[in-house]
């Protein structure tokens, strides 16, 4: 059975045009993320981790090399609305409950009002924030939001979700808790993940492979692919393969250092 590749980028480069000369922020970027895969990327910052997760996203135009998701352009994708986008902040309206911030795309889609409650019940229940759908942002906490965020990524059911440092702004025993419901989540949709993380455990306990990047011009300094089972309680983070993994992503992390 040959695996699909939902993602593929070939020598990707691209370079910002600033006052003070250019920043070369991802160099010969090869990569290629298969249909159902959850794909860690790590490294400092700076080093075109949420650059290249905007590539994909058609946010940003690489300057050399190639990309494409689904086979046809970024632009293409996301025209055909391939993927769904979760930032490093929730960014929820305030005005607008739950239920509305997460129908938003789907009202701008053209949806039906039917439809549209439907797929919000459902996404609701998806991140277990049901009965929450006539709340607004502010009566939730941070990790209530994210999840709400999450859901109106989910909302128009894209094979694809592109995450940037969801939960970086969270503590650590509610970043664990989103952890695992993540997990269950992905197992649930059997969506394409592409993650991007500061975290060492976040990215092993998370992932099936890890994309180790190199501080600018953002390199790849190594794929992990992951040994661990697919169902993971957060106690696996004590097992010596996860602690290998680690070992491993950490001295890839040094690697990138060493670069000229």
């Amino acid at each position: 059975m040959t695996t699909q590749n939902v993602v593929q980028a070939k020598s990707l480069d691209l370079t910002f045009q600033t006052n003070d000369g250019p920043v070369h922020a991802l160099k010969g970027v090869s990569l290629d993320i298969a249909k159902g895969d959850f794909v860690s990327f790590i490294g400092p910052s700076g080093c075109g981790k949420t650059t290249f997760l905007r590539c994909m996203a058609d946010l940003e135009q690489p300057t050399g090399g190639a990309i494409t998701v689904n086979g046809t352009t970024p632009e293409e994708a996301r025209k055909s609305r391939a993927y769904g986008y979760v930032f490093q902040a929730a960014g929820l309206y305030p005005w607008r409950t739950i239920g509305r911030n997460i129908s938003l795309p789907l009202e701008i889609m053209g949806y039906s009002k039917a439809e549209q409650a439907d797929r919000v019940a459902r996404t609701l229940e998806l991140v277990e924030l049901s009965g929450f759908e006539k709340k607004f942002p502010w009566q939730l906490s941070g990790g209530m939001q994210q999840r709400a965020s999450i859901a109106r990524a989910l909302a128009f059911d894209a094979d694809i979700l592109l995450m940037d440092e969801p939960f970086g702004a969270l503590d650590e025993i509610v970043r664990d808790h989103l952890n695992e419901q993540l997990l269950q989540l992905w197992a649930r949709t059997e969506k394409t993940i592409a993650f991007v993380t500061h975290s060492i455990p976040e990215a092993v306990y998370l992932s099936t492979k890890i994309v180790v990047m190199s501080p600018r011009p953002g390199r790849i300094t190594d794929v992990i692919e992951s040994t661990l089972p697919r169902e993971r309680p957060l106690d696996i983070r004590e097992s010596p393969e996860f602690l290998q993994i680690a070992h491993r992503v950490r001295d890839g992390l040094r690697a990138g250092h060493a670069y000229d």
